[in-house]
């Protein structure tokens, strides 16, 4: 088993900044996929960032140039730095992983998932 813990979350004006960190404890893989995913009141959790490999990345159109995804091996530990921070942005955010490396955007794709941690941005 992999035990994901999300911190990093709060309260920010927009065009403010935010870093959250997922720190990943258990099971190790040789190779792994993880991933952010964000979830809006009444609507579905959908991909934020992923991070592969050598240090592949995807972003989503919504937060590509904004938002940075990174990770540290030596900390096993996952962050998202998110900048200029919009009320859009407003969601509970999830950090995800799954064994594999890949290019993998949906939520069924992800064996291990965080608790999540509240972001608000407001306006």
């Amino acid at each position: 088993q992999v035990q994901l813990v999300e911190s990093g979350g709060g309260l920010v004006q927009a065009g403010g900044s935010l870093r959250l960190s997922c720190a990943a404890s258990g099971r190790t893989f040789s190779t792994y996929t993880m991933a952010w995913f964000r979830h809006l009141p009444g609507k579905e959790r959908t991909i934020v960032a992923l991070i592969w490999g050598g240090g592949s990345t995807y972003y989503a159109n919504s937060v590509r140039g904004r938002f940075t995804i990174s990770g540290d091996n030596d900390k096993n530990t996952v962050y998202l730095q998110m900048n200029s921070l919009k009320p859009e942005d407003t969601a509970i955010y999830y950090c995800a992983a799954r064994a594999g490396d890949g290019y993998y955007l949906r939520t069924v794709d992800y064996t291990y998932w965080g608790q999540g941690t509240q972001v608000t941005v407001s306006s």
